[in-house]
């Protein structure tokens, strides 16, 4: 027995109808998906809890325009591993005692809005003498905000500056 000859060009036309509509049922879903996004007001929280287990963690991430160029980064521990680590003895002490002066806050500021040199930062109101602002400086390179980036010149290290708005953040933001 022979089988009818087919009609390719009729069988061509149905599979392109059926991907068009399988195309289009997709990008309906996918429109959707993003509108649902968009509107909740907890979207990180609702994707890191899709993401990790029970306990949890904590994540925090930022994409920063600088004048220097785009800045993003991101960075999560679990809660076990949270709270398996000793929290005195790290490197957190130093790095948030650095954060405790206004003035350094300003500082670094400045700097991320590209002021590089300490006689740019001694232009600003209430900077300080040379020497004082060098003291700031200095304890803002020994803390890991900032880095000596030849003659004169500092800038906040790029995984250094989501971080840092992090905690501005967290302790109530700028005001």
């Amino acid at each position: 027995m022979t089988e009818p000859p087919r009609d390719l060009g009729a069988e061509l036309d149905e599979l392109r109808e059926r991907i068009d509509r399988l195309e289009s049922a997709g990008a309906v879903a996918a429109q959707r998906d993003a509108s649902a996004e968009s509107t909740d007001p907890l979207w990180a929280l609702t994707a890191l809890k899709q993401r990790l287990p029970s306990p949890g963690g904590v994540v925090f991430a930022g994409a920063v325009g600088t004048p220097e160029g785009p800045v993003e980064w991101q960075y999560g521990l679990t809660t076990d591993a949270f709270f398996e680590r000793d929290w005195g003895s790290s490197p957190g002490p130093t790095a948030l005692a650095a954060l405790g002066s206004p003035v350094r806050l300003r500082f670094l500021q400045a700097i991320a809005g590209g002021v590089e040199t300490v006689a740019q930062l001694a232009e600003s109101e209430g900077a300080g003498t040379t020497g004082q602002i060098y003291h700031h400086v200095n304890q803002l390179v020994a803390a890991g905000w900032l880095q000596a980036r030849g003659r004169g010149r500092y800038g906040i290290p790029p995984e250094r500056l989501v971080p840092l708005l992090v905690i501005l953040l967290a302790s109530g933001g700028p005001r």
